[in-house]
């Protein structure tokens, strides 16, 4: 318990760290791709490699454990590899385009990937089970119910946002549009929106200090990405940035 409280503090104080260093420093991919990153490979395959590590982690320390087979623990599973799974294998195949990623990304949210699995799954699989418990009426609670409604919702921003997204080029387009469907209608960074609401979700519904720490860290990552974005839309698209309004993530907030 003492060594998996101090990876939360760490992870924790690193994301403050590129929270900060984000309004300063673009992430380098997708939009904000820049070669001051290094090589490059194509970012299907980053997708693959950097995103699978926390799926496969979680999904060995569910099946080691000994309430795999409990309701409660299942589920939990059931929902953070629904996630990974889109995000691991059908996200990346089904992007258009010739885009690529900096190595340098792909090494680091390997990285974190590992080690974000270790939490979750250390956490719900190896220490809840000892210290606090998830009986099957953890089911019927006021915060998996919130929480699940939460997460699926976000699921749904997320992944319609992708879909809108990807539908602005045609096969071989290399153009920049501005996308106006869905909660792009509100936020620039709609597809960012829906990630933070699941993980505010995973949160609530697991009730526990790994599931708030992947939120923060979610934030911190997305959020400054999210400000580089919008004022990239406003360098390129500065009447649809003027006519629309919209905020950078969370809608009529920031």
């Amino acid at each position: 318990m003492e060594l998996f409280e101090t990876v939360l503090w760490i992870v924790a104080g690193t994301g403050l760290v590129v929270f900060i260093a984000l309004y300063f420093v673009d992430a380098g991919y997708g939009k904000l791709i820049s070669g001051k990153w290094g090589p490059t490979i194509p970012s299907r395959i980053g997708w693959i490699i950097m995103e699978c590590p926390i799926f496969f982690v979680m999904l060995y320390l569910w099946w080691t454990s000994s309430v795999r087979y409990d309701i409660p623990y299942l589920l939990f599973l059931l929902f953070f590899e629904l996630h990974y799974f889109h995000r691991s294998f059908v996200f990346p195949l089904r992007s258009r385009g010739n885009s690529r990623m900096p190595i340098a990304i792909v090494l680091m949210s390997i990285a974190f990937n590992f080690v974000n699995g270790y939490i979750q799954g250390w956490w719900l699989f190896r220490l809840s089970p000892e210290f606090s418990p998830y009986s099957p009426s953890w089911i019927g609670s006021w915060q998996f119910i919130a929480g699940t409604v939460l997460f699926f919702l976000g699921m749904l921003i997320n992944r319609n946002s992708d879909e809108i997204i990807r539908s602005l080029r045609k096969p071989g387009d290399t153009a920049h549009y501005f996308p106006k469907a869905g909660m792009y209608r509100f936020v620039t960074s709609a597809n960012y929106f829906g990630e933070i609401m699941e993980w505010a979700g995973w949160a609530v519904l697991t009730w526990s200090w790994s599931g708030a720490v992947f939120c923060w860290f979610t934030c911190a990552n997305l959020v400054p990405r999210a400000n580089s974005i919008y004022h990239r839309y406003e360098q390129e698209f500065p009447e649809e940035i003027e006519k629309l309004h919209p905020k950078r993530v969370f809608p009529f907030i920031y």
